[in-house]
């Protein structure tokens, strides 16, 4: 059976309007990409708009579908747009480690339309003491630096990382692992990692934290739990896109921890 055709934006050096191409072989997306913008297909290469690595064969079936590249006639070079803001690789790891975690936040946030009426100023309440936390300790992009103490990163002081396995196992059976600091095919190959929610975010987490915000009934919702479930490694796992399992994981939140325990009076004797 054939390979399905994959899907990508390409452009030229000589303008920025994309194209979308669609191909089973990099031979084929070249002589596409070629008529499109036309260029003689010859001694042409393509290379990730991003950072500037050159698709090769085997590249081509490892990079998800909707990649921009950069077709570059004979004699043109492409360095990419991105990592030249960043001092060093630490720096850009820990971007994309926050980056991850902002989108974690954004989710959150936008689903305050969808608590009930009622209890959406609280909800938006709660959220914004989330954002705060964040803010202060730099939406955990400590976990990618290989900088960082040992026991807030998730990598050795090399930058290596491993997976951890899916979220119904302690360890990955396949042992994946990979270095996004040896060089940028390794860091396109590394966006592909997740770092997983344990127990789900849009199937338990958030709803969770909506139906209690709504039935707190004079409690005070517990919001640094929900916190921990959301960001932080309390409930995250890095795991390769192979052990990264997309069915419903059937974990709940803890409802003990919910809700603030009221504090007790202590009788005062006379």
């Amino acid at each position: 059976m054939a390979p399905r055709p994959k899907a990508f934006k390409i452009r030229s050096l000589r303008g920025p309007q994309k194209y979308g191409v669609a191909g089973r072989s990099l031979p084929e997306l070249l002589r596409k990409g070629g008529k499109l913008l036309q260029l003689s297909v010859p001694d042409c290469r393509l290379c990730l708009y991003e950072d500037g690595t050159e698709l090769t064969e085997g590249y081509f079936h490892s990079i998800p579908d909707n990649t921009d590249l950069v077709l570059l006639a004979p004699g043109e070079t492409w360095q990419g747009c991105i990592e030249s803001r960043f001092k060093n690789k630490s720096s850009y790891m820990r971007y994309s480690c926050e980056s991850r975690i902002r989108s974690y936040m954004k989710e959150v946030s936008s689903s305050t339309s969808a608590v009930h009426p009622a209890a959406q100023a609280e909800y938006k309440r709660i959220t914004d003491f989330m954002l705060d936390k964040l803010k202060s300790v730099k939406y955990n992009g400590c976990y990618f630096d290989r900088r960082e103490e040992e026991a807030v990163r998730l990598c050795t002081t090399e930058g290596w990382f491993s997976c951890q396995g899916p979220f119904d196992r302690d360890y990955c059976l396949c042992k994946h692992s990979i270095n996004p600091y040896s060089n940028r095919e390794s860091r396109i190959l590394f966006s592909t990692w997740n770092l997983d929610h344990i127990i789900e975010k849009k199937r338990t987490i958030v709803p969770t934290l909506a139906e209690a915000v709504k039935e707190q009934d004079g409690r005070e919702v517990a919001w640094e739990y929900f916190y921990q479930l959301l960001f932080t490694l309390e409930n995250l796992k890095l795991v390769h896109i192979a052990c990264h399992k997309k069915t419903s994981h059937n974990l709940t939140c803890d409802k003990t921890k919910i809700y603030r325990k009221r504090k007790r009076m202590r009788k005062v004797s006379k």
